[in-house]
């Protein structure tokens, strides 16, 4: 009995051994199953496609914005900058409208009627330019700015501080802060 015991007792153990070890090559087989293992490396990958993707929709996003905001800037410029050129080709206009008010004889009542409309229709035709944002540049006793003035000759005076803006000989204009022309003026020398 005691044999039969021992042998039952063996055969039990070897038995639990062999279940243990079938147990731990399936747990084994499941962690290192090749099926297991490639549906690992595709869900990694998946995630990794996914951040990508999302860092390519970002920058797309981000990039659309900086267009959407370039174009606005370049539209606004175009509204507020348009017209300069045609505006440019217009100022011989009042420059002549200006200078034939300045050469009339004002006293004579005979041309009275004539300078007037004359007067008012350069009026007129300033208000019109000056709603687009154009705005001379004819400012005397300030100081010579090289950026919206241009020197014709420098005059000797006593009496004014040197550079400054003595006479304008033609108006400038700018647009929007920008210059179109530059005003033509003489400027002070001090004399020692």
């Amino acid at each position: 009995m005691l044999n039969n015991n021992v042998k039952n007792t063996t055969e039990i153990l070897p038995k639990t051994d062999k279940e243990e070890l079938t147990e731990s090559k399936q747990t084994v087989e499941n962690i290192i199953d090749p099926k297991n293992e490639q549906i690992i490396k595709l869900k990694i990958q998946l995630a990794q496609l996914k951040e990508h993707e999302r860092d390519i929709v970002l920058r797309l996003k981000a990039e659309i914005e900086n267009i959407r905001r370039r174009n606005s800037h370049e539209i606004e410029k175009i509204h507020k900058f348009g017209l300069e050129r045609f505006i440019f080709e217009l100022l011989p206009v009042i420059d002549n409208l200006e200078r034939t008010l300045n050469i009339t004889d004002k006293k004579n009542t005979e041309l009275s009627s004539i300078i007037e409309g004359i007067e008012l229709t350069l009026k007129s035709f300033l208000d019109t330019v000056y709603k687009f944002g154009l705005k001379p540049i004819q400012d005397i006793l300030v100081p010579f700015n090289p950026d919206i003035h241009q020197a014709i000759s420098i005059v000797e005076s006593p009496d004014h501080e040197s550079n400054q803006v003595l006479t304008i000989i033609q108006k400038g204009y700018s647009l929007n802060n920008r210059l179109i022309r530059p005003a033509m003026v003489t400027v002070s020398q001090k004399k020692c």
